[in-house]
């Protein structure tokens, strides 16, 4: 098994521009998921929480400024990167936008060329692996587009599993995960595994990382779960 797709979630209210935005960054090799206003854009981010949120500012039932502000105050979303679509061009507009908390902020119209070079910036930021990034951490090099990992230069044999809990762990290395975290990262929302899955998985993971003498730089966090380094 690959990677997981990266998510965009698309808050829009007008059918046709929600229409060429899923098509294009479903063809772009997105799993696009699509809300209509502001309170349904909320509620499908609590069900399943988006890499990026392309979010309109003029909205039914709840406007894409609140909808910002909302997620941004939330410390359970705080760190979705969230692009703001807007037909207001005024400079004032977009420093409001960009202070309720939004990561980048476009005009209508825009590019669509120019708007998936922002989600993937976006993305880059935040699950660098999920656009072929190559990603470190000390010793240790993850290449997500060959599926190749290397500890001090050699070559490391890890299944896809502890392939994609490798890379979840090297994007944010210090960060604690808790077992359900991973389980929706690396098995998917979709798929009944029991928690006690990823510390077999985490004991597998640990082998192939020290199987040449190295330390473990798997750390447990008792109650919690498990970090990187």
């Amino acid at each position: 098994m690959s990677l997981p797709q990266p998510h965009v979630l698309i808050v829009e209210d007008e059918a046709s521009q929600r229409e060429v935005l899923v098509y294009n960054l479903t063809a772009e090799g997105f799993r696009t998921t699509a809300a209509m206003d502001g309170e349904e854009g909320l509620l499908m981010v609590a069900e399943e929480k988006p890499d990026v949120v392309v979010l309109d500012w003029m909205l039914p039932r709840l406007s894409g400024i609140e909808v910002c502000r909302r997620l941004k105050i939330n410390p359970a979303t705080r760190e979705i990167p969230i692009i703001m679509l807007s037909a207001r061009s005024e400079e004032v507009d977009k420093v409001r936008g960009l202070e309720t908390g939004a990561d980048d902020y476009m005009v209508k119209p825009y590019s669509i060329s120019e708007l998936m070079a922002r989600v993937r910036t976006q993305l880059r930021r935040v699950r660098p692996s999920s656009i072929g990034e190559m990603l470190t951490f000390e010793d240790i090099a993850l290449d997500s587009e060959t599926h190749r990992v290397t500890r001090a230069g050699q070559p490391l044999k890890l299944g896809p599993t502890e392939f994609r809990l490798l890379s979840t762990f090297m994007e944010r290395p210090g960060r604690v995960w808790s077992r359900d975290q991973l389980l929706d990262l690396v098995w998917g929302r979709d798929v009944y595994v029991d928690t006690r899955t990823v510390d077999v998985h985490v004991g597998r993971l640990r082998k192939a990382l020290t199987a040449a003498g190295g330390e473990d730089p798997v750390r447990t966090v008792r109650g919690a779960g498990y970090a990187l380094g």
